[in-house]
């Protein structure tokens, strides 16, 4: 089983976005779409009523819709959750840079964030979805940075699908699975060329454990990426699954 999504969905990457959709379509699938309330601080969906015209017709169609964090942006080292990185150790302070520097440009945005402030950002990213009339059928931290406490927040809220590098879960019964994902990283062109050699050699392991490609809108702005997706599609046809959960079957 194969799932693909789109993530980082919102008006800041309309047209990177469109151009993942396109793709997707020549292979007959339906990605679910990962959608940022409001990116960056700086695209609040409320303010986009022709984009959100376009996501409910997307939904119509059969498109998931998840939660993709609120902003898709962490704070910086200099902030109070930097500072407590700094203050817990040596621990605390590979872990807050592995996932801001070297898994995320600093956009993981729920590894750095205190339960009260996740309650809050949960509570507004489905408000704003509830306001522009879509719903939520599932929830991804950006950068897949998934605190085992924000799986109880999703589990208490009755989320049925969440995911990290190396598992999906149904938060409300309890279950995971393993599962790959599958997805390139062009920040740099050392993890440009990187991504894409794991990408092809990790296709194997769809043997053992069910697939997830992952879109990123910022691939669509590189030749090279546009055709490893689209290779990637077709080794997939045939397998697809336009639900989350079905890999958790």
């Amino acid at each position: 089983m194969i799932h693909v999504s789109i993530h980082d969905v919102s008006p800041a990457w309309a047209r990177e976005v469109e151009a993942a959709l396109a793709l997707t379509r020549e292979f007959g699938v339906r990605p679910a779409l990962l959608v940022v309330p409001d990116f960056h601080g700086r695209a609040p969906l409320c303010e986009h009523p022709s984009y959100c015209e376009e996501l409910r017709a997307l939904a119509r169609a059969g498109h998931e819709i998840y939660l993709h964090g609120y902003y898709h942006r962490a704070r910086s080292w200099g902030d109070h959750a930097g500072a407590r990185a700094r203050a817990g150790g040596i621990a605390s302070r590979l872990q807050y840079a592995f996932a801001q520097r070297i898994v995320s440009g600093g956009e993981a945005e729920f590894s750095d964030v205190s339960p009260s402030e996740a309650i809050a950002r949960l509570d507004a990213g489905e408000r704003m979805l509830a306001q522009i009339g879509l719903e939520v059928r599932g929830f991804v931290a950006p950068a897949w940075s998934l605190p085992r406490w924000v799986r109880t927040l999703l589990s208490e809220r009755g989320y049925t699908f969440t995911e990290d590098h190396l598992r999906v879960y149904d938060p409300s019964r309890r279950r995971s699975r393993a599962s790959i994902v599958l997805n390139f990283a062009s920040r740099t062109p050392g993890r440009l060329v990187s991504s894409v050699a794991y990408c092809r050699v990790a296709r194997p392991l769809r043997a053992l454990v069910p697939a997830r490609i992952a879109i990123h809108p910022a691939d669509m702005r590189h030749a090279l990426l546009r055709s490893e997706i689209r290779s990637l599609l077709e080794w997939a046809r045939g397998d697809f699954v336009d639900t989350g959960s079905a890999l958790l079957d």
